[in-house]
This record gives structure tokens, sequence and C-alpha cells, in this order.
């Protein structure tokens, strides 16, 4: 065995690798270094549901309430459905915590598949944290360096410039700790092992099991073809851990297929040990500091499992809805053609405002005579933005007053959604056109089966919801709820 010693260039592409791994562009990260005995957070916020371990906040509802007030799925958007309510929302939002709480009471999370994405998901967060709580307060500019550089580079502005500078000391920085960890955590490998790597790899490449169309090693070969003594064949050992060829084509399958290479030679199995060793050497010296313990941490890990879970277990009930038949799908567009038909739209031109104060300003001025362009430039938001068609989709609950308003004419002061909020604007309507039916057509059936199976997807996971809240105890408080009005703006 021998001490794993990185070279100039081999060090150099692990740190670069890493960084890349567990960090944004510098700059971003070290305005973001969280301290590991503080969490983040802007002060205390009003809890408005509480089950098991989870509290869902006034913020959190707000969020989620604005998401199914503008659908993200047109196509399937109701326009006679109500629009959900704040108490609505929260009730759906406790119900899939109920079936998280329930997902992992059957031990979904010891899912093979979804245990190994949660493990890679909290090694890159330790190794995140790690990376910036070493990271915090130790990198800084002058302005002579800042100067410099530009001076390389006429093409940088200052703030570029200087992001470009601290980026060069924290990859330095981070390369000579990072080097420090492989000497403390007495990283050594095992050379006498490459030659298993080298042939498994041409067995898998070239003579997989079973017939393939892709021309590189899947996931699935690493899983059922590598036998169990060359899956624990060990390449490298370090303090509390080690790397085995089944890593080691791991961290193979993570680059795309192109950038693959076609023989594994000793320097190529030295290269992808080299990737393969980092994030589990990271998570070891994070946790050696403790880290581990971090709550932020914690709960970025609590919340991507929960993910996963939730998934899990609406692909469960998905199983449950089987394929309507032709006969099915006939007659279900005979009961709903109006669902079918070709959506109403209308061409606006929007003047974006912060506040309904400017708003009412600029449809003064309209009033008056001024001209809508000129008034766009003048006070608009969105100055760039031009004429564009809406649907009733898009629009949801802001829908029925364009569509009440005839072609050039001006409306407003009135809300809508503007990227993730609302916000006030005043609306030119330019064209108007009604929906049109459509008359049954065979390549119809697709839309037709998909949108059958949703419905029956979304009333099996409302009723599976709905068990699970008489299951488990939760509490919402609704005299909170009932102070929450995402569409009270200024």
């Amino acid at each position: 065995m021998k001490r794993l010693l990185l070279g100039k260039l081999a060090l150099l592409t692990a740190v670069c690798v890493v960084c890349a791994a567990v960090a944004p562009a510098f700059g971003a990260a070290a305005e973001k270094a969280v301290n590991p005995a503080v969490s983040a957070g802007t002060g205390p916020s009003t809890v408005v549901a509480r089950i098991g371990p989870y509290t869902i906040t006034a913020e959190e509802l707000e969020k989620q309430w604005l998401m199914d007030l503008r659908p993200y799925d047109y196509d399937y958007y109701d326009e006679d459905a109500p629009p959900p309510d704040a108490m609505s929302t929260l009730v759906k939002m406790v119900g899939k915590k109920a079936m998280v709480l329930d997902a992992r009471a059957k031990g979904m999370l010891e899912n093979e598949r979804i245990a190994g994405t949660a493990k890679k998901n909290r090694q890159r967060q330790l190794a995140n944290l790690l990376y910036r709580t070493y990271m915090e307060g130790k990198i800084s500019s002058t302005e002579s360096e800042i100067e410099a550089k530009m001076k390389s580079d006429p093409k940088l502005d200052k703030a570029r410039a200087k992001q470009m500078v601290e980026r060069d000391k924290a990859g330095n920085l981070w390369s000579r700790h990072y080097q420090q960890i492989n000497v403390k955590r007495n990283v050594k490998i095992l050379k006498e092992n490459f030659s298993k790597v080298s042939q498994a790899h041409q067995r898998l490449l070239h003579r997989p099991e079973f017939p393939r169309r892709q021309t590189w090693i899947l996931n699935s070969q690493i899983k059922d073809e590598l036998t169990p003594v060359e899956k624990q064949t060990v390449l490298a050992t370090f303090d509390k851990g080690k790397i085995t060829l089944e890593d080691w084509f791991d961290a193979l399958c993570n680059i795309a297929p192109p950038s693959r290479p076609k023989t594994a030679s000793q320097s190529v199995v030295e290269q992808f040990l080299t990737r393969a060793l980092q994030l589990p050497l990271l998570v070891v010296e994070a946790e050696s500091l403790g880290l581990h313990k971090n709550p932020e941490l914690l709960k970025k890990v609590r919340d991507y499992e929960d993910v996963l879970l939730l998934g899990q277990a609406e692909s469960a009930i998905y199983k449950d809805v089987n394929e309507p038949t032709k006969e099915q799908m006939v007659a279900y567009f005979n009961e709903n053609k109006e669902k079918f038909a070709s959506s109403r739209s209308i061409k606006i031109d929007p003047i974006w405002c912060n506040t309904l104060a400017e708003a009412g300003k600029v449809r003064a001025e309209l009033d008056g005579g001024k001209d809508f362009e000129q008034a766009k430039q003048e006070h608009s938001l969105e100055k760039k933005l031009k004429a564009f068609t809406i649907q009733p989709g898009s629009e949801t609950i802001f829908w029925d007053k364009l569509w009440a308003a005839d072609p050039n004419t001006i409306v407003g002061p009135v809300k809508g959604f503007y990227r993730q909020g609302v916000k006030w604007r005043v609306v030119k309507i330019l064209e108007k056109k009604p929906a049109e039916p459509k008359e049954y057509d065979e390549k119809m059936l697709p839309q037709i089966k998909e949108r059958m199976m949703s419905e029956k997807r979304n009333a099996l996971l409302a009723a599976c919801r709905k068990e699970l809240l008489g299951k488990y105890t939760h509490h919402i408080y609704a005299d909170k709820v009932k102070e929450i009005d995402v569409m009270d703006i200024d």
C-alpha cells in the first residue's frame, strides 16, 4: 500500500472538481458563508400548522398559495374550478407532510435508490458546509490586486475583477487545505488492484451480459453485472473510510458518456479514484469537526429526503391508475368537449408598476391623452417587454377582468402575476380570441388519456391525504390563516 500523493496536476484537478461540487462562484459563496453555530433566518416566523416534527409557516403557505393560484400546467387548468384559498392550500400542504410521515413509517427511506440518492445529497451538503466554514473570513482583495486584474483584462469591470481575484485566492487556499486533509486522513491507494478495475471496465463496456443500444456502461450494469467480490475490491483507504471498485464506477458514471474514457489505464483509474475520494474524504473531515450536527444542515438533509419520499409515495399511488380503454376515452371526450376546445386568448400590452399609486398615476396620464408606449417607457418595470398573448390558465383569478374588456381599451389598475409575486399593472387589450370547439379525432387519444389519468391520480392523492390526516395528529391555526392574503399589496 502506498500513501496517495497527489501530483500538481492531479491535485489541481481534484480541487477544481471539489470546488465545483461543493460551492458556487466564490464571491457568492463568501457572501453566504454560514457559521455552523448559527442557523440562518430573518427572525421568528408565524407557524400556521403542525404535524409530527413538521411546522408550516405563514411564509411557506403564502409561497405555495401563489404557486397554486398560478398553475404551471396550463393544459389542465379548469376555468370553472374555484381558485384555491389559503385554507385549502394549507390542508393540502399538511396532507403531503402526512404522506411523508407515512412513507418514513413504512421504511421507504430504506429503498436502495432513495437511500443512495439521499446519501449523495447529504455528502454534498456536508462538503459544501465544510468549504464555506473553512473559507469564512479568509478571503479578501486589495485595490491594487483588483487594478492589476483589470489591467490584465481590460474587458473586466471592477466588480468582476474583484470576484476573479477572490476566486483565484479561494482556489489556491482550498487546494492547500484539501492536500492537508489527504495527509491528515492517511489516504492510501492500492495500485495492485488497479488491474481489476481495467478488467471489469472492459467487460462491462464491450461484453455486457444483456444487449444494449448505448455504447457506454449503464448504471444498471454496475448494480447487476459486477460480482459482490468485484464491488468490494478496495482501491483506497483513509481514516474511517475506503473507496471500492463500485465507488470508482459510480464516479465514472457521474461523467457524461461522451467524456468517459474508452479504456481504464492506470492513469485513468487514478483520475477517477481521485474523483471518488473527494466527497467521502470531505465528509469524514466535516464530521470530525461536528458539522454533521449543524441544525441548518440537518433540515436541508431532511427536506431533501422528504421530497424523495413524497415522490415515492405518490408513485406508489399512481400505480393504481389503470389506462382507460378507447371506448372510455371517446365517452369522456363526448361528455367533456369544452375541456378540449382551443383556449380563449387575449393579446395584451401591460405597464407594470410597483404600487397602486404608481399604476393610478399611469392610468390618469393615459386618460389624459398620453401615448401608451411613451407611458410604458417612462413608468413600466418591464420597458422592453413586447405585447404577448395570455390564456385563462396563465391568468387564473385575474382572467375575468381582462376578458370583460373590449379590444383597444385600457384596463386597470389591476393586479397580475409578476415573476414570483403579484404587482399592479395597467393593461392595453389588443386582441381577443374566443374558444373554438373541436370534433373528436383519434389523434387526440393520447391527450384524452393523459387528462383522464391525471384526474384519477389527483383524486387518489386527495383521498390518500384525507385518510392520512385522520391517522396523524395535526393542528391548523385557523385564526392565523385568516390573516394571510397574498393579494393584499399596496
